[in-house]
């Protein structure tokens, strides 16, 4: 609507022992990771319910039992990642 650009980006960081980062305060709060082993546990995946004026609106994924809850569309943006990197695991 409002001529926004989303890039998402999905990388290996290897080693996080020395990781520094230095988002946009205004964008980003916090920068956290999660591995691949817990992203695919099924006890960390669900899904919220939207709904509409007229009921029934959408469904989004969500990741739970991490750091922070990851939702929205840092969460559409995983689940498409992981659907193609681990189509058979996920």
């Amino acid at each position: 609507q409002h001529g926004m650009t989303v890039a998402p980006v999905v990388a290996n960081l290897g080693p996080l022992e020395a990781l520094t980062l230095s988002p946009n305060p205004d964008e980003v709060e916090e920068v956290f990771t999660l591995p691949l082993a817990h992203l695919l546990r099924e006890e960390n995946q669900g899904y919220t319910h939207f709904r509409t004026a007229s009921g029934y609106g959408y469904t989004l994924p969500v990741f739970l039992n991490g750091p922070h809850k990851v939702w929205g569309l840092t969460a559409i943006i995983t689940e498409l990642t992981l659907e193609l990197l681990l189509p058979g695991c996920y």
